[in-house]
Parts: C-alpha cells; structure tokens; sequence
C-alpha cells in the first residue's frame, strides 16, 4: 500500500487510508508504535506493555553496549 506523507501544520504527517485502520483495528486519536526492522518500519497498534519492556531493554542495551558488541564478535 502506497502512502503518501504531507504537510501538517508545520509537520509532516501520514494519513492511513479507512482500509489499513480497520484492518490495525485503529480509529481516529489512537496510538501507533513504530518498530524499526532491517527492511523498513512496521507500525502497530500502541501496546503499553510492549513499550515498557522495549525500554527496558533499549536501557540494558545502552548500558551493557560493551558486552553485547563482544558477545555479537564470537
């Protein structure tokens, strides 16, 4: 699906077409979450579970970098 990204405001935004809302079961106001992948970004509905636990590690990540980057070397 092709989307187009324009101006908003000062921004610059999206608009998802009727289809890819009700298929994410969105509606107008709610939360997307963007999770970046190696062949591009998937968006899903906002899980505050999910984030949580995304912080929590993008928090051991930046903390343990050393160790990880030896441990990605073996």
């Amino acid at each position: 699906m092709k989307i187009k990204i324009t101006t908003i405001g000062n921004s610059a935004g999206v608009i998802l077409p009727k289809e890819l809302l009700a298929r994410l079961r969105l509606e107008k106001g709610d939360t997307l979450y963007a999770t970046e992948l190696p062949d591009g970004i998937k968006l899903s509905p906002f899980d505050a579970k999910l984030a949580g636990q995304m912080e929590t590690a993008e928090r051991v990540m930046r903390k343990r970098r050393t160790l990880l980057r030896k441990l990605a070397q073996s």
